[in-house]
């Protein structure tokens, strides 16, 4: 928002109305003045009381007021806010909605004498409205936005407003392409790496097989097998199908390929595209991966729906560590996952955040390059 200029007026010479008074000889003085220096003519009077200070008063208000409601990076240092702006691709996933109540939940624990809000956001799948969720963001106020992007191969609208009004941004989960966040020195990345992941999922996969033969139910020597795939094009969606086959191999695994569905990271598709697997290839299929948990979860479903025993049912492996999941690993009807460490993303990122707004030394946190940090995958313990 604009500030007054120090010498705005008036009008020049400016009156209200052609000689108009207010009660006795009343005018606006002579070369009158708002901004700085703020002061108003010398022979205004409202029914013969001189109403100098009044008005000066009534200026200096409006001037303060406009001054505070400017947004954005320009003014924090006038003031102890860290104010979050935080737009998601779809806040009904799981491992992302975790994220974001440990963003919430580390806020509140540093709230001191660094007062901090967090305003939260899902873009529901669409790009465009991501694009309008940061501009209302930067608008508001917000002085730091946490960005998990839903086409990581478009993020110049953002990227663009953020640089316009100086506000930094630390993308999220979605890794945006390298020359993207080269574009400006504000710009930061915080995740994981989706290629360490597969490979954890490939060994415990792999260590699970050599645990329980079993898993070959038709005692042909392979395993057959269908894929749960998140959106096509999607980086970590690719890395994780092609790295997990990688590692199976590679650990003497042999596989028998059945199909690979794609199930855009959901739940509910999963369910959907299981249960039309089910009916394909009823009791054949001995393993199940997932690139996610939450559609290792919509697979549970719908084997629970098929009414099909423990015995006839595949080992099912997904990726993230939700909560849920290792429920049901606990309950045996998920066989394992990974632990994509939502803590640890949280604490990051806020790290990150607390030492720009602050102005403090970035060196001391774990930047690669600058730009990037990377939180490790482990194997929980209920695997």
């Amino acid at each position: 928002m604009k500030k007054l200029r120090a010498s705005s007026k008036v009008g020049h010479n400016s009156k209200i109305g052609h000689n108009s008074q207010m009660g006795q000889n009343s005018k606006m003085g002579h070369n009158s003045k708002m901004g700085h220096g703020l002061w108003m003519g010398h022979d205004l009077n409202i029914g013969g009381r001189s109403a100098g200070k009044c008005l000066l008063a009534l200026g200096l208000t409006c001037a303060l007021s406009l001054g505070l409601v400017s947004c954005g990076q320009k003014d924090a240092a006038k003031t102890d806010t860290l104010k979050i702006g935080l737009t998601v691709y779809d806040d009904s996933d799981t491992f992302l909605s975790q994220i974001t109540e440990e963003i919430r939940s580390r806020a509140k624990e540093d709230s001191g004498p660094m007062k901090i809000t967090v305003s939260a956001k899902g873009a529901d799948g669409s790009q465009r409205t991501q694009d309008e969720q940061v501009e209302e963001l930067i608008a508001s106020g917000c002085n730091i936005l946490f960005v998990n992007l839903v086409d990581r191969t478009d993020p110049s609208n953002i990227i663009d407003l953020a640089r316009d009004n100086n506000v930094p941004i630390i993308f999220y989960n979605r890794e945006l392409v390298k020359e993207d966040l080269m574009q400006w020195d504000k710009l930061y990345y915080v995740g994981a790496k989706a290629g360490q992941s597969a490979e954890l999922q490939g060994q415990e996969i792999a260590a699970y097989i050599a645990a329980h033969p079993e898993v070959d139910s038709n005692g042909d020597g392979k395993i057959q097998y269908v894929m749960l795939k998140g959106e096509p094009g999607h980086q970590d969606a690719i890395i994780r199908s092609e790295k997990v086959v990688e590692t199976l191999l590679a650990e003497g695994v042999e596989l028998d390929k059945l199909s690979y569905e794609v199930a855009n990271w959901s739940r509910a598709q999963a369910e959907n595209r299981t249960s039309q697997l089910i009916s394909e290839y009823h009791g054949q299929i001995e393993l199940l991966i997932s690139n996610n948990d939450d559609m290792a979860l919509g697979a549970m479903d719908a084997y629970d729906q098929s009414n099909m025993t423990q015995n006839g049912r595949p080992a099912i492996f997904g990726i993230d560590g939700t909560k849920e999941t290792l429920e049901a690993i606990r309950a045996g009807k998920v066989q394992g996952t990974v632990m994509n460490d939502a803590t640890g993303q949280a604490d990051a990122m806020m790290d990150l955040a607390e030492r720009i707004f602050q102005g403090k030394d970035l060196s001391k946190l774990p930047l690669l390059n600058g730009k990037y940090i990377y939180i490790d995958y482990t194997i929980p313990q209920e695997n």
